[in-house]
């Protein structure tokens, strides 16, 4: 398997993941704390998780990520667009709810998207032909 279909096939069952969390699993059953604020908080972090693989599937052509310098920036770009985003949800008119939780998981799940594929993934598959 290459690298690429990797990406493909986590961004997708990520995706997957993502909208089953939020369309089937925090709707129709109820869990208690902490359970419910790790549901609530799962999207972004598993969202900003699977940006880079995201990145390298739709756009590899165009961004090296292998290079630890462009995979920085691109971590911090992701992070800032995710924060803007964050802040646009105090616009009413887009009838979101602004929460400071979100911005944390998104950093945390950016971080690890940065150490995972950063220092493993890339690497491992760049060594294999």
């Amino acid at each position: 398997m290459t690298l690429k279909h990797f990406c493909r096939n986590t961004l997708l069952t990520g995706a997957v993941i993502i909208e089953g969390i939020k369309w089937i699993v925090r709707p129709y059953f109820h869990f208690s704390q902490p359970t419910k604020f790790l549901l609530g908080i799962a999207p972004n972090l598993l969202g900003s998780f699977l940006l880079p693989f995201g990145c390298y599937w739709l756009l590899g052509r165009y961004i090296d990520l292998h290079s630890d310098k462009q995979l920085r920036l691109f971590i911090v770009v992701s992070f800032i667009l995710l924060v803007i985003n964050e802040l646009l949800q105090l616009i009413p008119v887009f009838g979101r709810t602004f929460d400071y939780y979100d911005i944390a998981a998104s950093a945390v799940g950016l971080i690890g998207a940065y150490f995972f594929c950063g220092k493993y993934l890339f690497r491992k598959f760049a060594t294999y032909p």
